[in-house]
């Protein structure tokens, strides 16, 4: 399956609130606007699945403030025919402009092979909370394979290059230097001035650091024994940045 999924909003001069000139959709990948400045990503069909190839593209323009979510959890499933599925996701923010991209976790499924693409190219005073969460495998079942790539660039200067390689098809992912018997594997980046203030509680099942980077930014990455820890974990790193 082919699908792409485009999102387009923008704050008028002398309004206080964004609104969404372009909102275009296909299953899998639906967008609903639920609220001032909120969409959520409907999965409205199976996957992504083996051999699907999905597209989602959102710019916010200058000044303008957005979120993103979604309202369950991804399941990502193998093929019949063992292809490999994709999703590419590319990302501009304008001078000023605001987004967190916060979704519910995605699960790999025994047999999976998905690759995540993500581009994001932020303007000057543009402000970032991205955050991703894969849960290696449904209960008592090995993890699929995925390849998630995350490259963010600020006024056209490389900020974070970040690969996360694990499943099967990664072997080098596994053992005490990758995932180790984690069954979680989590990250969040902030493009913020307060990006500086973040810390990390490391609570039980819960193992990561919080590493600055230039922006100012940080990046937080963590493993966990459970779904839940590591969105609680992430959800106090990041209470207090809008």
């Amino acid at each position: 399956m082919h699908a792409s999924a485009h999102l387009v909003a923008d704050r008028p001069p002398g309004r206080a609130r964004t609104r969404c000139t372009t909102l275009r959709s296909s299953p899998p990948l639906t967008l609903r606007a639920t609220g001032h400045d909120l969409v959520h990503l409907v999965g409205s069909a199976a996957g992504p699945v083996g051999g699907d190839d999905l597209h989602l593209s959102v710019s916010v323009g200058a000044g303008g403030r957005m979120t993103l979510r979604s309202v369950a959890a991804s399941l990502v499933l193998p093929g019949p025919h063992g292809a490999p599925s994709s999703l590419a996701v590319d990302v501009d923010l304008g001078s000023g402009a605001s987004l967190r991209w916060l979704p519910e976790p995605t699960i790999l499924v025994r047999g999976c092979d998905h690759r995540a693409i993500t581009t994001v190219r932020l303007a000057v005073g543009a402000r970032l909370v991205w955050r991703e969460v894969v849960v290696l495998g449904r209960h008592a079942e090995t993890t699929g394979s995925l390849l998630q790539r995350l490259r963010v660039d600020v006024e056209d200067r490389p900020l974070l290059r970040n690969d996360l390689a694990v499943g099967p098809a990664w072997p080098a992912s596994q053992g005490s230097a990758g995932t180790g018997d984690a069954g979680v594997v989590a990250t969040a980046l902030v493009v913020d001035p307060r990006a500086a203030t973040l810390r990390l509680d490391v609570t039980a099942g819960v193992r990561g650091a919080v590493m600055p980077l230039a922006g100012p930014a940080a990046v937080v990455s963590l493993v966990a024994d459970r779904p839940g820890a590591a969105m609680a974990a992430l959800d106090t790193v990041l209470d207090g940045i809008g």
